[in-house]
């Protein structure tokens, strides 16, 4: 709650200020001191992004003004044209576009790797491979991903492995922990958690995030002063919140395997759940995100959400609301359905963002609309 902030002297605010200025007056002669939002370095980004490296225990951070806008700086800081990157297949449908069709046009060649395939990582490497790339646990299948063999290979060759950890937060989950190198946040998630900023954060070394911090002023991809002080709020809670939404979810997934109605439930929470043993192992709560596959499919699905009354359809997620989500009319639509059935997204399958209301509320919710 307090990383990053000013001495508690007396006659200081409370509450961190609102800077919002685009100008800062200079000292003449000298441009070490240079202070602008586009940079990064004002002081309502400065106090969110030592706030967020005491969380995730990196030496490092910088904000963006966007989840994509933090993975795009992120990895160009490390891949050049010619270079090779490593991904996991089981991504966000933002990210899929980004690594095969963008970086396609810089050069930058891609190749997607299915994580459960036996030593897949180490099959695919190629000597132009520079980082590896995966999500964890992954939008919207909620599959975690063992780190620990993948982090063996990339310090073995001396590759730099990407993690993006949204869906966990620094609360269930800190990749540099289990070897990872570079974390990535849509802060537009869990850590505000409001539902009403845009926001990104890339962790990790001091040198690198520099790096990163080049190719955010270059792009444009700074947050707003506003935006910061608002993620600064939200960060405050950021503890009880998670804590809350892990329960509630935890709940509403045990409710859910008593239904006929649901086909299948992803939670790796469950014991029944694929991953169950490497999230025990490697995170300390199992997350507010889960997925339910209805067993009359796409058209159950719909009348489903038409029927929720509590919990609302929108994408996003993370925040105090509740709220649902088909992944084939929002983040994976540029999908065929054939492509999202491979990657565990069939007709039917809903992903719920579980908030902060009462679990017997929401559950009563779902219960409803279920009938």
């Amino acid at each position: 709650m307090h990383a990053g902030e000013a001495p508690h002297t007396p006659g200081t605010p409370v509450v961190s200020p609102l800077y919002q200025s685009t100008s800062y007056v200079l000292e003449p002669g000298k441009s070490d001191d240079l202070l602008y939002p586009r940079y990064g370095n004002t002081p309502n980004a400065d106090v969110v992004q030592k706030r967020l490296a005491a969380l995730e225990k990196a030496e490092s951070c910088v904000l963006t003004s966007s989840g994509m806008g933090a993975t795009a700086c992120a990895l160009l800081a490390l891949l050049r044209p010619g270079d090779h990157l490593l991904a996991s297949r089981w991504i966000y449908g933002g990210t899929h576009k980004l690594l095969t069709d963008e970086f396609a046009t810089l050069g930058i060649d891609v190749t997607l790797v299915d994580p459960l395939e036996s030593r897949g990582w180490r099959k695919r490497m190629r000597k132009e491979t520079r980082a590896v790339f995966l999500e964890s646990p992954v939008n919207p299948t909620c599959r975690v991903v063992d780190l620990r063999p993948v982090s063996y290979l990339t310090q073995e060759i001396g590759l730099a492995l990407v993690v993006d950890s949204t869906f966990a937060s620094p609360i269930n989950f800190r990749p540099l922990e289990h070897g990872a190198d570079v974390v990535i946040h849509s802060a537009t998630k869990y850590l505000n958690g409001h539902h009403d900023v845009l926001g990104g954060a890339v962790l990790g070394t001091a040198p690198y995030i520099e790096e990163v911090r080049q190719k955010m002023i270059v792009w444009g991809q700074a947050p707003d002063p506003f935006a910061c002080w608002l993620l600064e709020r939200g960060l405050k809670t950021l503890d009880v919140r998670v804590q809350r939404q892990n329960e509630n979810a935890m709940r509403i997934a045990q409710w859910s395997t008593q239904r006929k109605e649901v086909k299948a439930i992803h939670y790796p929470g469950l014991p029944s759940h694929p991953d169950h043993e490497v999230a025990t192992l490697q995170m300390d709560g199992f997350g507010g995100m889960l997925g339910l596959e209805l067993s009359g499919g796409g058209r159950a699905a719909d009348r489903f959400i038409r029927k929720l009354r509590l919990i609302r359809h929108a994408p996003s997620l993370g925040g105090v609301d509740s709220l649902i989500s088909e992944p084939r009319h929002s983040s994976h639509t540029h999908l065929t359905q054939e492509e999202r059935t491979k990657v565990g997204i069939p007709d039917g399958f809903l992903r719920i963002s579980v908030g902060i209301e009462d679990a017997d509320d929401l559950i009563a919710d779902m219960e409803q609309a279920l009938h």
